[in-house]
């Protein structure tokens, strides 16, 4: 889950692909249409085509994009929010989930993150068995200990053979990638997803913080 256009690839990219390299069955939710804040309306259908070019480099058919208000999360009730979240859930029940960190400076990402936690509660959908949160360069790192958790990831991913998938569905968001040392800079993401391999002995991961893992 992802709460605006980009932010799948940003953080769970190399991890999607190789979900689907294995043959694994999952649903990638967009819930923002990622254009309200930044963006004129007609550029709606333009990013709506982006996001679905960047899901099928990789490798995914079930995309689901909602329109709900770009930077605008906030602004409407939590229940709202939730009881989407929810219903998309109950709709698919994955045993996994991967959301964004609650901690993000974004408040989407922090709204988006409380959301699948109310909507994931153990006796609401006892059929998810794990939630882990993923990081959003040029957001998560930007947040400060004094306002919010900082990012601590203790679950890492090999993406050494998906890291350029990753990378090419990310450049199909042409507006947001950015000129070095940005950390949205094509070789900035190959950079960080080659730091966050180095601390676990791979060529590139992708970091992760769990919330719950039931074995």
């Amino acid at each position: 889950m992802a709460a605006h256009p980009d932010d799948e690839i940003l953080g769970v990219g190399g991890t999607i692909a190789k979900h689907v390299a294995l043959g694994d069955c999952l649903q990638l939710v967009i819930l923002c249409e990622g254009v309200t804040i930044r963006y004129t309306p007609e550029r709606h259908s333009e990013v709506r085509q982006q996001s679905e070019k960047a899901a099928a480099i990789l490798g995914v058919q079930d995309l689901v994009i909602r329109d709900f208000p770009d930077q605008r999360l906030d602004t409407m009730a939590l229940s709202q929010v939730a009881s989407e979240v929810e219903t998309l859930v109950r709709s698919f029940q994955p045993e996994t989930i991967y959301t964004q960190f609650g901690g993000d400076i974004n408040r989407d990402h922090r709204t988006l993150a409380e959301a699948v936690l109310v909507a994931t509660r153990p006796y609401s959908a006892p059929f998810v068995r794990e939630i882990l949160m993923y990081e959003t360069p040029s957001s998560t790192e930007w947040g400060a200990p004094q306002l919010a958790p900082t990012f601590q990831p203790n679950v890492f991913v090999d993406i050494s053979n998906t890291l350029e998938t990753k990378l090419n569905a990310f450049a199909c968001y042409t507006a947001e990638i950015c000129p070095e040392p940005h950390p949205r800079s094509l070789s900035a993401l190959r950079d960080r997803a080659r730091y966050w391999g180095s601390l676990v002995n791979c060529a590139a991961a992708e970091p992760f913080t769990s919330v719950r893992s039931l074995r």
